[in-house]
């Protein structure tokens, strides 16, 4: 049993850090970080999204969120379309610098998912996923627990 945790726990880990590390070498240039590359990717891909929304597609906390809009909008990579008080309910876009930005990076996703995509089969691809996503809903059903 402790060898299932520890092959999991750190192949999860190894995977996430990765990734992280990705974003970081290929964003390097553009003085831009893994939080920064999330949201560029999904205001891309999307169109316009308010805060929440980013919070929710990123995966990450408001914190980390807001943090991230505020560094792309003091780099002009985003203005907020909205007149909300709440800033967080307004509508973000990416401005022509953001757009560029954005194409580079759904470009070199694409890349990665490229070279990943030549490991599997259409079909193992599909089972990857399947796990994956029974994975994180059944970890995130014991989490909202809070006991075993």
């Amino acid at each position: 049993m402790e060898a299932r945790f520890e092959t999991f726990t750190v192949l999860i880990n190894r995977i996430s850090r990765n990734i992280r590390k990705i974003k970081n070498q290929e964003m390097a240039d553009y003085e831009l970080r893994s939080s920064h590359v999330s949201c560029l990717f999904f205001l891309y891909a999307c169109g316009e999204l308010t805060a929440t929304e980013l919070c929710e597609r990123c995966e990450d906390d408001k914190a980390t969120v807001s943090r991230a809009l505020d560094f792309l909008e003091q780099n002009s990579y985003i203005t907020c379309r909205g007149e909300s008080a709440k800033r967080y309910k307004s509508p973000l876009v990416l401005t022509e610098k953001g757009i560029q930005a954005g194409k580079i990076i759904s470009d070199k996703i694409d890349t990665v998912l490229n070279i990943l995509n030549e490991q599997f089969s259409e079909d193992e691809r599909a089972t990857l996923y399947r796990c994956l996503s029974i994975i994180s809903d059944s970890l995130d059903a014991v989490s909202k627990k809070g006991e075993l």
